[in-house]
């Protein structure tokens, strides 16, 4: 790996001795100057032109949930858009006074498990005046599965005040998160920041994978968990399919915590890493013994074991003889780093068992 500033320094984008201006102009030149987005994207997941580091602010409790800040380059990513005819991605590019590309995930304190459907919004101050507010993007990355972030301005090198927002979330709970999260909470974290510190993060290009099929590896970072599904839902498995590059598990449980009747699960994921993808809307028609058992809208939900989940009771539902016939009809309503842009937007109907 080789830091921006060295990166930019082989590539003859440094600013020479003559260039005059602060290091603080200095850095916003450097942050701002990104490789070309790949030309003939795919659409479907694909490697992306670079990978950056990041830093860890810290992580404080918000109520009953766990929150955590982190911070990189400024960068650009994609937001939903309506195009009349369905969804598509807009680019936000990097501004002249971006400083950050400031992040936040959420997770349950206890277990461990990401909280993905909460809202939150971030608050930055220095020495008890604003300098930054905003309600910021859910979001999709590679490297960090979801979270929330949006690029931000800073004012010079310091110590920031960063206050955490997080909405109730709206998702129905199993298990041991039942009773939990059912209100707004905050949560306050110093941040120190230099605008060095910041351009010695990693940063790596791919010119040689950048383009192809497939992802990067997610980070790995101490206190940090990832929106990961398990390697084997517990139940009945249904078996998976892949439409518009979202992954889809299934499975039936027989558990208490589910109510009387049979559930069927389905854990929405990115097709390398098993990241969940959140905010879509999925349907499903849903046959046993014969017979249909259930035809209407899967609900989100949070279990410690099946993580986050689209699901449903179902009368009458045996796991060993189930078909569910799936349709995507609201795509995952996130913003999209790099490499995910293209992906997720346009779906097939699967069926599985």
């Amino acid at each position: 790996m080789t830091s921006r500033r060295r990166f930019l320094a082989a590539s003859g984008t440094v600013a020479t001795a003559g260039l005059s201006g602060c290091l603080a102009e200095l850095g916003r030149l450097y942050t701002s100057n990104e490789p070309p987005v790949v030309s003939n994207r795919p659409d479907e997941v694909y490697v992306p032109t670079h990978t950056e580091g990041m830093r860890m602010v810290g992580s404080a409790d918000a109520g009953d949930l766990r929150v955590g800040v982190f911070y990189s380059y400024p960068h650009r990513f994609w937001v939903m858009s309506d195009e009349g005819d369905g969804f598509g991605t807009s680019k936000i590019s990097v501004e002249a006074g971006d400083d950050v590309h400031l992040m936040a995930s959420v997770w349950d304190a206890e277990t461990g498990v990401v909280v993905p459907d909460t809202g939150l919004s971030l608050e930055i101050a220095r020495d008890g005046d604003l300098v930054s507010e905003e309600v910021v993007y859910a979001m999709l990355s590679q490297r960090m599965g979801f979270h929330y972030g949006s690029n931000f301005g800073l004012d010079g090198d310091g110590t920031y005040e960063v206050t955490v927002d997080v909405g109730a979330p709206s998702l129905r709970l199993f298990g041991d998160l039942v009773g939990r999260f059912d209100s707004p909470a905050t949560a306050t974290l110093d941040f120190e920041y230099s605008a060095r510190d910041r351009d010695d993060l990693p940063y790596t290009t791919l010119d040689d994978q950048q383009g192809d099929l497939g992802a990067v590896k997610p980070m790995e970072m101490d206190g940090l968990p990832l929106g990961r599904a398990p390697e084997t839902l517990p139940g009945t498995a249904l078996g998976s399919a892949t439409t518009g590059s979202l992954r889809l598990v299934g499975t039936v449980l027989d558990a208490d915590r589910f109510g009387d009747d049979p559930y069927l699960a389905v854990s929405p994921q990115t097709p390398y890493n098993r990241l969940l993808v959140p905010r879509l809307g999925l349907t499903a028609t849903v046959a046993s013994g014969g017979s249909t058992r259930f035809d209407g809208r899967l609900e989100p939900g949070l279990d410690a074991d099946l993580g986050f989940h689209y699901g449903a009771s179902v009368p009458g539902l045996a796991g060993d003889d189930a078909t569910a016939d799936l349709a995507v009809d609201v795509p995952p309503q996130v913003a999209r780093h790099e490499g995910y842009e293209t992906a997720f937007l346009e779906f097939d109907p699967v069926r599985l068992g």
